[in-house]
Protein backbone atom coordinates (compact mmCIF):
# COMPACT_ATOMS: atom_id res chain seq x y z
CA UNK A 1 0.00 0.00 0.00
CA UNK A 2 1.37 3.71 -0.90
CA UNK A 3 2.28 5.49 2.35
CA UNK A 4 -0.28 8.16 3.57
CA UNK A 5 2.17 10.19 4.38
CA UNK A 6 3.29 10.69 0.65
CA UNK A 7 1.45 11.91 -2.30
CA UNK A 8 1.77 9.71 -5.59
CA UNK A 9 1.71 13.41 -7.92
CA UNK A 10 4.68 14.82 -5.62
CA UNK A 11 6.65 11.81 -5.70
CA UNK A 12 5.90 11.34 -9.31
CA UNK A 13 7.23 15.17 -9.93
CA UNK A 14 10.21 14.72 -7.65
CA UNK A 15 11.50 11.87 -10.00
CA UNK A 16 10.14 13.82 -13.47
CA UNK A 17 12.47 17.24 -11.93
CA UNK A 18 15.62 14.41 -11.43
CA UNK A 19 14.92 12.96 -14.97
CA UNK A 20 13.91 16.00 -17.21
CA UNK A 21 17.51 16.67 -17.48
CA UNK A 22 19.41 13.21 -17.06
CA UNK A 23 16.68 10.91 -18.99
CA UNK A 24 17.33 10.10 -22.35
CA UNK A 25 18.01 6.99 -24.15
CA UNK A 26 21.07 6.66 -23.72
CA UNK A 27 20.14 6.53 -18.75
CA UNK A 28 17.39 4.79 -20.40
CA UNK A 29 19.46 1.86 -21.49
CA UNK A 30 22.05 1.95 -18.70
CA UNK A 31 19.13 2.14 -15.88
CA UNK A 32 17.18 -1.21 -17.31
CA UNK A 33 20.87 -2.76 -17.43
CA UNK A 34 20.62 -2.71 -13.72
CA UNK A 35 17.69 -3.32 -13.75
CA UNK A 36 17.68 -6.85 -15.37
CA UNK A 37 21.23 -7.31 -13.17
CA UNK A 38 21.22 -8.27 -9.59
CA UNK A 39 20.55 -4.76 -8.58
CA UNK A 40 17.02 -4.34 -7.65
CA UNK A 41 16.13 -0.90 -9.65
CA UNK A 42 11.87 -1.11 -10.35
CA UNK A 43 11.90 -0.76 -14.07
CA UNK A 44 8.27 0.85 -13.07
CA UNK A 45 11.24 3.87 -12.03
CA UNK A 46 12.49 4.38 -15.38
CA UNK A 47 9.77 3.29 -18.20
CA UNK A 48 6.95 5.40 -16.32
CA UNK A 49 8.78 8.62 -16.16
CA UNK A 50 10.20 8.04 -19.51
CA UNK A 51 7.11 7.97 -20.93
CA UNK A 52 6.06 10.92 -19.30
CA UNK A 53 8.89 12.96 -21.39
CA UNK A 54 7.84 11.00 -24.84
CA UNK A 55 4.12 12.48 -24.07
CA UNK A 56 5.99 16.13 -23.86
CA UNK A 57 8.02 15.46 -27.11
CA UNK A 58 11.79 15.38 -26.09
CA UNK A 59 11.69 11.13 -26.05
CA UNK A 60 9.80 8.53 -28.74
CA UNK A 61 7.66 5.86 -27.10
CA UNK A 62 9.08 2.86 -29.62
CA UNK A 63 12.15 4.50 -28.69
CA UNK A 64 12.12 3.88 -25.15
CA UNK A 65 10.31 0.48 -25.28
CA UNK A 66 13.95 -0.43 -28.15
CA UNK A 67 16.30 1.06 -25.36
CA UNK A 68 15.14 -0.38 -22.28
CA UNK A 69 14.77 -3.73 -24.09
CA UNK A 70 18.45 -2.91 -25.24
CA UNK A 71 19.35 -2.42 -21.29
CA UNK A 72 17.86 -5.61 -20.50
CA UNK A 73 19.70 -7.78 -22.49
CA UNK A 74 22.87 -6.10 -21.46
CA UNK A 75 22.46 -6.36 -17.84
CA UNK A 76 21.08 -10.14 -18.58
CA UNK A 77 24.20 -10.94 -20.07
CA UNK A 78 26.09 -9.94 -17.52
CA UNK A 79 24.27 -11.98 -15.18
CA UNK A 80 24.49 -15.30 -17.67
CA UNK A 81 28.38 -14.53 -18.70
CA UNK A 82 28.90 -13.72 -14.64
CA UNK A 83 27.28 -16.99 -13.85
CA UNK A 84 28.91 -18.88 -16.82
CA UNK A 85 32.35 -18.45 -15.99
CA UNK A 86 32.63 -18.16 -12.53
CA UNK A 87 30.64 -21.40 -11.38
CA UNK A 88 27.96 -22.37 -9.11
CA UNK A 89 30.18 -22.41 -6.03
CA UNK A 90 31.49 -19.08 -6.69
CA UNK A 91 28.14 -17.33 -7.14
CA UNK A 92 26.38 -18.83 -4.33
CA UNK A 93 29.10 -17.72 -2.41
CA UNK A 94 28.86 -14.30 -4.18
CA UNK A 95 25.46 -14.39 -3.05
CA UNK A 96 26.17 -15.04 0.70
CA UNK A 97 27.97 -12.20 1.18
CA UNK A 98 27.59 -8.71 3.16
CA UNK A 99 27.63 -6.89 0.07
CA UNK A 100 24.85 -8.67 -1.83
CA UNK A 101 22.52 -8.43 1.15
CA UNK A 102 23.20 -4.77 0.20
CA UNK A 103 21.08 -5.17 -2.86
CA UNK A 104 18.59 -7.65 -1.44
CA UNK A 105 20.38 -10.86 -3.26
CA UNK A 106 20.57 -13.96 -0.89
CA UNK A 107 21.73 -17.71 -1.51
CA UNK A 108 18.45 -18.60 -1.18
CA UNK A 109 16.65 -16.21 -3.92
CA UNK A 110 19.59 -17.36 -6.39
CA UNK A 111 18.74 -21.29 -5.01
CA UNK A 112 15.18 -20.07 -5.98
CA UNK A 113 15.45 -19.01 -9.26
CA UNK A 114 18.15 -21.90 -10.02
CA UNK A 115 14.68 -24.08 -8.69
CA UNK A 116 12.49 -22.56 -10.96
CA UNK A 117 14.76 -23.32 -14.07
CA UNK A 118 15.27 -26.64 -13.26
CA UNK A 119 11.95 -27.06 -13.22
CA UNK A 120 10.84 -24.91 -15.98
CA UNK A 121 14.08 -25.60 -18.38
CA UNK A 122 14.77 -22.75 -21.11
CA UNK A 123 11.68 -21.04 -21.46
CA UNK A 124 11.91 -20.20 -17.91
CA UNK A 125 13.90 -17.04 -19.14
CA UNK A 126 11.49 -16.14 -21.51
CA UNK A 127 8.68 -16.50 -18.56
CA UNK A 128 10.92 -15.03 -15.87
CA UNK A 129 11.25 -12.24 -17.55
CA UNK A 130 7.72 -11.45 -16.69
CA UNK A 131 8.08 -12.23 -12.92
CA UNK A 132 8.71 -9.68 -10.61
CA UNK A 133 10.98 -11.06 -8.41
CA UNK A 134 12.76 -13.10 -10.29
CA UNK A 135 13.24 -11.21 -13.32
CA UNK A 136 16.20 -9.92 -12.38
CA UNK A 137 17.55 -13.16 -11.12
CA UNK A 138 16.45 -15.52 -13.90
CA UNK A 139 20.03 -14.98 -15.92
CA UNK A 140 22.01 -16.61 -13.67
CA UNK A 141 20.73 -20.09 -13.42
CA UNK A 142 20.51 -19.89 -16.97
CA UNK A 143 24.44 -18.88 -16.71
CA UNK A 144 24.89 -21.85 -14.51
CA UNK A 145 23.82 -24.53 -16.60
CA UNK A 146 25.51 -22.74 -19.51
CA UNK A 147 22.29 -22.32 -21.77
CA UNK A 148 22.57 -22.08 -25.27
CA UNK A 149 23.57 -18.34 -25.72
CA UNK A 150 21.62 -17.51 -29.13
CA UNK A 151 18.38 -19.00 -27.09
CA UNK A 152 19.36 -17.04 -23.97
CA UNK A 153 18.74 -13.75 -25.87
CA UNK A 154 15.89 -14.60 -27.88
CA UNK A 155 13.91 -15.37 -24.70
CA UNK A 156 15.36 -12.70 -22.97
CA UNK A 157 14.78 -10.24 -25.55
CA UNK A 158 10.84 -11.75 -26.28
CA UNK A 159 10.39 -11.23 -22.52
CA UNK A 160 12.04 -8.04 -22.08
CA UNK A 161 10.17 -6.66 -25.06
CA UNK A 162 6.93 -7.87 -23.78
CA UNK A 163 7.02 -6.51 -20.57
CA UNK A 164 8.37 -3.41 -21.61
CA UNK A 165 5.84 -2.82 -23.85
CA UNK A 166 3.13 -3.44 -21.55
CA UNK A 167 4.68 -0.68 -18.37
CA UNK A 168 5.18 1.63 -21.43
CA UNK A 169 1.58 1.16 -22.59
CA UNK A 170 0.21 1.44 -19.15
CA UNK A 171 1.94 4.37 -18.60
CA UNK A 172 1.00 6.11 -21.61
CA UNK A 173 -2.63 5.88 -21.30
CA UNK A 174 -3.13 5.65 -17.38
CA UNK A 175 -0.40 8.86 -16.75
CA UNK A 176 -3.07 11.16 -15.62
CA UNK A 177 -4.76 8.02 -13.17
CA UNK A 178 -1.90 7.50 -10.64
CA UNK A 179 -4.74 6.05 -7.91
CA UNK A 180 -5.70 3.79 -11.14
CA UNK A 181 -2.63 3.23 -12.59
CA UNK A 182 -0.61 1.93 -9.25
CA UNK A 183 -3.64 0.03 -8.46
CA UNK A 184 -3.93 -2.00 -12.00
CA UNK A 185 -0.47 -2.93 -11.75
CA UNK A 186 -0.64 -4.09 -8.77
CA UNK A 187 -3.45 -6.26 -9.36
CA UNK A 188 -2.09 -7.26 -12.89
CA UNK A 189 0.82 -8.73 -11.07
CA UNK A 190 -1.11 -10.34 -8.54
CA UNK A 191 -2.75 -11.91 -11.41
CA UNK A 192 0.50 -12.79 -13.57
CA UNK A 193 1.59 -14.57 -10.38
CA UNK A 194 -1.47 -16.60 -9.71
CA UNK A 195 -1.41 -18.08 -13.02
CA UNK A 196 2.08 -18.57 -12.86
CA UNK A 197 1.77 -20.62 -9.30
CA UNK A 198 -1.21 -22.75 -11.08
CA UNK A 199 0.84 -23.67 -13.94
CA UNK A 200 3.72 -25.11 -11.60
CA UNK A 201 1.37 -26.77 -9.64
CA UNK A 202 -0.41 -28.31 -12.31
CA UNK A 203 3.05 -29.14 -13.83
CA UNK A 204 4.05 -30.78 -10.61
CA UNK A 205 0.76 -32.31 -10.10
CA UNK A 206 0.96 -33.80 -13.69
CA UNK A 207 5.04 -34.65 -13.73
CA UNK A 208 3.72 -36.55 -10.41
CA UNK A 209 0.63 -38.24 -12.53
CA UNK A 210 3.26 -39.52 -14.88
CA UNK A 211 5.86 -40.64 -12.36
CA UNK A 212 2.75 -42.61 -10.65
CA UNK A 213 1.72 -44.09 -13.89
CA UNK A 214 5.55 -45.11 -14.79
CA UNK A 215 5.96 -46.87 -11.62
CA UNK A 216 2.78 -48.48 -11.40
CA UNK A 217 3.55 -50.41 -15.00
Amino acid sequence: MWPKSINMHEFFDLIINWYKDNLNYGTITLLMAIESSFVPLPSELVIPPAIYLALTGKLNLSLVIAFATLGCIIGAMFNYLLSYYLGRKIIYAMAGSKWARIFFVTPAKVQNAEEYFVKNGNVSTFIGRLIPGIRHLISIPAGLAKMNLRNFILYTFVGSLIWNTTLSLMSYFLIDQWQVYFKEITWGFVALGAIFIGYLVFKNYKRKMNKAKALAK
